[in-house]
């Protein structure tokens, strides 16, 4: 082989080495086991690719049989976003719950755990934590996906998560870099900005990004946001002064000293993919200081995959993007790899034997009822003018529906119903929208409810009501109607709380709505 080709092939492998891919199916297409035999170093699971636990296992198997060095990363939040329990609801509560509770044990317990389950599946890389400070209550794509509003408090929690998930050997991977709390626009739909001036960053969005580089998280994603203090052109994935400048710039000059992985938010969304395009918006973050662009959301097919590598190999080649920038972010690639193998093999030799043999004092073994644990603590009750009785019949829920944001999808079930039904047979649900509010009026919606529910205490359950107007309206008609009633808000508890019972369980996982339950039926001694 020739010097040039030489060169020309690993400069291919580079660039495939920087992309981390999505495909559909629950089997490997054989277009991405040519890629991995080709430099291909990553790919990113979702929910399309999850059947169960075996099948994700033998998935993995099979990609790792290809290349041992691959990243497998997988977006599981816990909570509301959840991939591993995508069909069912997650067995784990989201990041609000944890922040509830605000015990950074508990948290870092959890992470443990559910780092373990996807230890156990071959995944060595998750997309989590969210380290965003929810400081605007309205945000449409963040909300009970954050800790919390106060900068401490979401700091301490992120550290815990990432302990947690890595002493289980899954690198976390710590975002929406510099922060996405304080926005009012989807990043899958528009670019959102955010005014605050570099103090107040400094003061709210950047606490718990320091705390997370403190506690060693091996990865940081970016977020497709606007932040003129810090870019007035640029959204942070694609910003040098972002991503160079603050993020891995040293302490002592003002940044925050990161050296690991700076992995980008999906590229397909649209605030880059409809401003400038996939392909330049890939070739600029990598430029920017970025190490691997996410991508497969949405795009998921072996085009995409060549179109991006094509776009960054001729960038090097006009000169767009220096050939020193994307071997570093490739090395970064590998060494994060070579870290979760090396991780890996400590716990099969070293750790795993000694947890066991130390099991009651080290607490570190499985413990797959901490997630429950979690849900039930972060059960906040506010009871009515009189006494409640617990259900003891079947019942009616009334569940109102917001419009799931695409991060947390549409297919992953939440509510109450199902533990109710369980609980107490015969219970009915009916489920109610803002299409509804508006194709038949809220009166007519209402009586729609006390029909069909008849005789039946009613449980109503909302996500969020603070941001919906039809169904904050729509709550305060049944409640007129039926004083009774019971709700659960699954979101963010902003709204006063209304009812004969207020339960917010501050996320709609399903342990969330065990919890619930539990409490409903008078069963919550375990709260």
């Amino acid at each position: 082989m020739t010097t040039l080709a030489r060169s020309a092939d690993t400069l291919t492998r580079d660039a495939l080495a920087v992309l981390q891919p999505g495909f559909t199916g629950t089997d490997a297409p054989d277009w991405l086991l040519r890629r991995l035999g080709e430099g291909l170093t990553s790919v990113g699971l979702f929910g399309r690719n999850v059947h169960s636990p075996e099948q994700l296992a033998a998935l993995n198997t099979r990609l790792r049989a290809e290349t041992d060095g691959i990243l497998i990363a997988i977006d599981e939040e816990g909570g509301d976003v959840t991939r591993l329990e995508v069909r069912g609801g997650s067995s784990f509560p989201g990041n609000l719950a944890l922040g509830a509770v605000d015990d950074p044990g508990l948290t870092q317990a959890v992470a443990r755990e559910l780092g373990r389950r996807l230890a156990d599946c071959g995944v060595n890389l998750n997309w989590a934590p969210s380290a965003d400070v929810n400081s605007n209550p309205g945000n449409p794509v963040i909300g009970v996906r954050s800790f919390g509003a106060d900068p401490a408090l979401v700091a301490r929690h992120t550290a815990a998560y990432v302990r947690g998930m890595q002493s289980a050997g899954v690198a976390a991977c710590t975002k929406h870099f510099p922060g996405h709390g304080d926005t009012a626009v989807d990043s899958h739909h528009d670019m959102p900005r955010i005014d605050a001036g570099l103090d107040t960053l400094q003061a709210r969005e950047l606490v718990p990004f320091k705390a997370a580089v403190d506690a060693g998280t091996k990865a940081v994603m970016s977020a497709h946001i606007l932040v003129p203090a810090l870019d007035d052109d640029l959204p942070a994935t694609l910003s040098p002064a972002a991503l160079h400048g603050l993020l891995r710039a040293p302490v002592a000059s003002g940044g925050l000293g990161f050296d690991g992985l700076i992995v980008t938010d999906a590229v397909e969304m649209q605030a880059i993919a409809a401003t400038y395009g996939i392909e330049r918006g890939s070739v600029l973050a990598v430029a920017a200081g970025a190490d691997a662009i996410c991508v497969g959301g949405g795009l998921a097919d072996e085009q995409t995959v060549l179109r991006l590598r094509d776009a960054l190999v001729d960038a090097v080649r006009s000169g767009a993007l220096p050939e020193e920038r994307l071997a570093d972010a490739a090395a970064r690639v590998r060494a994060l790899s070579q870290w979760t193998r090396d991780t890996a093999q400590w716990i099969r030799t070293t750790a795993a034997p000694y947890r066991a043999a130390v099991a009651t004092a080290s607490g570190t073994t499985a413990d797959p009822e901490v997630g429950l644990r979690a849900a039930r603590r972060a059960l906040r009750l506010t009871a009515g003018s009189t006494p409640y009785e617990p259900l003891r019949t079947p019942a009616y829920v009334a569940a109102f529906t917001p419009v799931a944001n695409i991060a947390v999808g549409d297919e992953t079930p939440w509510g109450v119903a199902a533990e109710l039904a369980r609980r107490l047979p015969g219970t009915d649900t009916g489920s109610f929208s803002a299409a509804h509010a508006a194709e038949t009026g809220t009166p007519a919606m209402i009586s729609n409810v006390l029909r069909e529910a008849a005789d039946r205490r009613i449980v109503a359950v909302v996500r969020d009501v603070h941001r919906h107007p039809w169904m904050a309206d729509a709550l305060a008609a049944l409640i007129a109607a039926r004083p009774d009633t019971v709700v659960v808000e699954m979101g963010v508890p902003q709204a006063p709380p209304t009812g004969a019972l207020h339960i917010a369980t501050h996320g709609a996982a399903r342990v969330c709505g065990r919890a619930a339950a539990e409490v409903i039926t008078g069963d919550d001694a375990g709260c």
